[in-house]
């Protein structure tokens, strides 16, 4: 009763990263609130997948199991989840931003009347105070313990939004893959599995929709895996403007990523977005070449163990943030340095 869930997405029996990141942060939450962490699981298949899950320090594996629930669709899915909560009330659901818990989330969070926070990049638990009316009708101030901060950028990036919800239960919020850090809490963390007989969850009507045929397209590059990564942003000036940072990353085993601006203007291709509306990266070495810095941008990038900042603008918003600053303009800069790493990598 009212302890922290975590969706679990799974692609057959494997669960996602995300999910896993997840169970990293909902194990901190649920610490400090001095609950337990729970885990959902929906699917077909799923012999052995606490295995993926328990190690992360969860108490109890909630397991829907039955030959229609993958691959995913939207109305067993949903009502495995309602139903489960309705009965174990849990006060915080966390839930990936992908495309199933974009499509999930909402479904889940409409049937139980909770609020969502989609896209966070920060979860903390603290205090609120806000102004509501008494049985006389006088304005007076209530006091909210252990909320969920649901922490993203909001109109636009311009600011940073911390959202609460203090009434209504589950909080549930989602985040994108690679926000939070994962994490293993114990490899023999002893947690609990319960296998829930899914007749008595999901009718057989919501059944009705039938997967024919079914493709999933492997991702082009290995930005979220990427030790290095060089991104190019409006400051790069061109579609060719890239050709410079590919060859610099192919002499410095590195990926290429970039800013929405430089997609935006149609320099790179979107799966190469880095960033709130792309992907999150924590690689070792971020080199961000003719980038500005919007919120967005270093929201996707701020945990890179070490931030190079190239940039003509010596005051460049994305400079406060880098341990290296060079000024200067891309074309001035890079042909040094795949001069220099040429010379002294034989």
């Amino acid at each position: 009763m009212n302890n922290v869930f975590v969706y679990c997405e799974l692609e057959g029996n494997k669960v996602a990263e995300v999910s896993q990141e997840l169970l990293t942060k909902g194990r901190k939450l649920a610490n400090t609130l001095g609950v337990q962490l729970e885990a959902v699981c929906v699917g077909a298949g799923l012999e052995g997948v606490e295995k993926q899950i328990i190690p992360y320090g969860v108490d109890k594996v909630h397991v829907f199991d039955a030959p229609g629930l993958f691959p995913y669709t939207s109305l067993p899915h949903t009502s495995a989840v309602v139903n489960l909560f309705k009965e174990e009330l849990p006060q915080i659901c966390l839930m990936g931003a992908t495309v199933i818990g974009r499509d999930l989330g909402p479904r889940v969070s409409s049937a139980l009347h909770s609020g969502l926070t989609a896209d966070c990049t920060q979860l903390e638990i603290g205090e609120f105070d806000m102004n509501v009316k008494n049985e006389a009708g006088e304005m007076v101030k209530k006091h909210y313990e252990n909320q969920l901060y649901q922490i993203r950028p909001a109109f636009g990036g311009s600011i940073i939004a911390t959202i609460v919800n203090p009434e209504h239960r589950p909080q549930m919020a989602t985040v994108r893959e690679g926000v939070m850090k994962m994490e293993i809490l114990d490899e023999n963390y002893k947690g609990e599995v319960i296998r829930h007989d899914v007749d008595k969850y999901v009718p057989v009507t919501d059944y009705v929709v039938k997967v024919l045929d079914r493709h999933v397209e492997a991702a082009k590059n290995n930005l979220k895996g990427a030790n290095i990564i060089v991104a190019g942003g409006y400051g790069v000036g061109s579609a060719e403007g890239f050709n410079l940072l590919f060859e610099f990353a192919k002499e410095i085993h590195a990926e290429v990523g970039a800013s929405r601006a430089a997609v935006d203007a149609g320099w790179i291709d979107h799966d190469r977005q880095i960033g709130q509306t792309g992907v999150t990266v924590r690689p070792k070495v971020y080199i961000a070449c003719g980038i500005s810095g919007a919120i967005q941008h270093i929201a996707g990038m701020k945990e890179a163990g070490i931030i190079i900042s190239i940039n003509s603008d010596p005051n460049a918003p994305i400079n406060q943030i880098a341990d290296y600053i060079i000024t200067g303009t891309i074309e001035e800069v890079l042909p040094k340095f795949i001069k220099y790493y040429k010379k002294n990598s034989k």
